[in-house]
């Protein structure tokens, strides 16, 4: 197995983990599930980081378009939550 460390999918795995991590930390202080639905979207994202830097986008392609997806529905879901009176 062949690492890829392009740059900027680097850079967007490491924000991607702090941003989950931010959001798991602010839930446990807060108890606000929005934050926490946030980092999960962001680490679902940071799933297809992982396996394009292992090289293994490709072949992983339609399972990571699956996560990306239900990463998008939770932002949808976010979104929603956030504007409902």
């Amino acid at each position: 197995m062949m690492l890829i460390w392009d740059p900027p999918i680097v850079a967007n795995l490491v924000f991607c983990i702090i941003i989950l991590v931010m959001g798991i930390w602010i839930y446990k202080k807060t108890k606000n599930k929005l934050p926490l639905y946030f980092g999960i979207a962001l680490g679902l994202f940071g799933i297809s980081h992982v396996a394009a830097i292992l090289g293994l986008a490709t072949d992983l392609a339609y399972p990571l378009l699956v996560t990306r997806v239900i990463g998008y529905l939770i932002f949808i879901y976010i979104m929603y939550k956030y504007l409902k009176p």
